[in-house]
């Protein structure tokens, strides 16, 4: 039997081992699949593209059990699947970042959290290795936590600008706004502040527009999405460092922290 094949059967067995997640992941692929079928009839490629990576991503939680020998609990597990499906399918093909203001503000917040749950479990099985002579206090813990969290959105935003600025696509989201404070309109090239209020209508090339305002282009939004994932990062955070602190008497906590196969006290099976 081939290495691939063994592999791939053990990403099968991995995939039916938790009931829950497993059956959040069926439906999850049927939808996608019908989906990817309508783009197909529809002649959508970049919808059939969104559609395929989200079929690969689905897999992902799955394959990383298997490679690195650690455990998702079941609802972590399951929020990264539906997180996957929100962002790939109900954002980009069903356009719900435009439909709903407040949808990526939901999934960076989100990210925050999941993103402090998975650093924090890094340190913790650091922090519980007999062979690591390394440990640290739940505070600390907390604060490694919140700066991995921090650090892989600001990792998210530097991904977004360089898509927007080489490949010309709108992954930071515009802002329509009504004022600037500027130095550029400083006649005299030095730093006086200029406050421009109540724009009404910008023009390019001599046409207006129509927004109703200036186009902020990303800037707004980039600060958004970091500080609504500090948030999340921060609530995470707080609930990790009661967590370490109890020792692992908290049960909401924990359904969120992955850990090492065989810390059978740790173990969540639905």
């Amino acid at each position: 039997m081939s290495k691939l094949k063994q592999k791939l059967e053990a990403l099968g067995v991995e995939l039916r081992e938790h009931k829950s997640s497993f059956a959040v992941y069926l439906v999850l692929r049927a939808l996608v699949i019908t989906i990817l079928v309508l783009q197909v009839l529809n002649q959508n490629y970049e919808n059939v593209f969104y559609c395929v990576l989200t079929l690969l991503l689905l897999v992902v939680p799955s394959l990383i059990q298997m490679e690195f020998k650690i455990e998702l609990p079941s609802t972590l597990e399951v929020i990264i699947l539906i997180f996957i499906f929100a962002d790939e399918v109900m954002g980009e093909i069903g356009s719900y970042y435009t439909k709903f203001p407040n949808w990526d503000t939901m999934l960076h917040t989100m990210n925050g959290f999941l993103a402090a749950a998975i650093g924090f479990s890094l340190v913790d099985l650091l922090n519980t290795d007999s062979r690591i002579k390394f440990s640290l206090s739940p505070v600390y813990m907390s604060i490694a936590a919140f700066c991995f969290s921090m650090t892989v959105g600001v990792f998210w935003e530097f991904f977004e600008c360089a898509m927007d600025l080489y490949l010309h696509v709108d992954m930071q989201k515009d802002t329509i706004i009504n004022s600037i404070s500027t130095i550029m309109l400083d006649p005299a090239g030095g730093t006086k502040v200029y406050h421009i209020p109540d724009i009404q209508e910008v023009y390019i090339n001599g046409q207006p527009l129509g927004l109703g305002g200036y186009l902020d282009i990303g800037l707004l939004d980039t600060m958004e999405d970091l500080f609504v994932n500090f948030i999340g990062a921060f609530v995470f955070s707080i609930l990790g460092f009661f967590y370490i602190k109890n020792r692992g008497k908290g049960t909401f906590a924990k359904r969120f922290i992955p850990h090492k196969i065989g810390r059978a006290s740790c173990r969540e099976r639905v």
